[in-house]
């Protein structure tokens, strides 16, 4: 884990800290270039936008697909507060970003919202990933028990 690894997926946990804020699920996502810049950012928007593919990760793949071609993108880190969904999962591969740094994890998640949610479809991204022919490197959990502070008590 590098310091620019720690500064950025902390940025995604504001991110998700100002979803929350804003009436959605408390997560967030950065697209950084090769340099260390931060190109955007997003946010779960599920609720506001009542948009049920309105992930963070998912919408910020759909911005950067329209603003970047595939070649770039493959030196890009997306950077997210919890682990990409399945869902997300195929839309970072699609786009071609092939690094992924995320901080709570998938099971974390799980285990703080509750194994009773109809929500839950465990599939981890690095098996997603796997399954495509490109290599995608995927770092995480990060700062785990900082990446859970934006739950809790949202989940109750």
């Amino acid at each position: 884990m590098s310091l620019d690894d720690k500064r950025f997926i902390r940025r995604a946990f504001e991110i998700a800290t100002e979803a929350r804020n804003k009436g959605n699920e408390p997560f967030g996502a950065l697209l950084v270039d090769g340099e260390g810049e931060i190109l955007l950012e997003s946010e779960n928007n599920i609720s506001t936008e009542r948009d049920c593919t309105g992930h963070a990760e998912s919408a910020l793949m759909r911005m950067a697909s329209k603003k970047f071609d595939n070649e770039f993108l493959a030196g890009c880190s997306l950077y997210t507060s919890t682990e990409p969904c399945p869902m997300c999962a195929g839309a970072i591969f699609w786009g071609n970003v092939r690094r992924v740094v995320y901080g709570l994890s998938e099971e974390g998640l799980y285990d703080i919202i509750g194994a009773d949610n109809e929500e839950v479809l465990y599939l981890p991204c690095r098996e997603v990933f796997q399954r495509g022919r490109k290599p995608i490197e995927v770092i995480g959990p990060l700062l785990e028990d900082e990446a859970a502070k934006v739950h809790e008590g949202f989940w109750d």
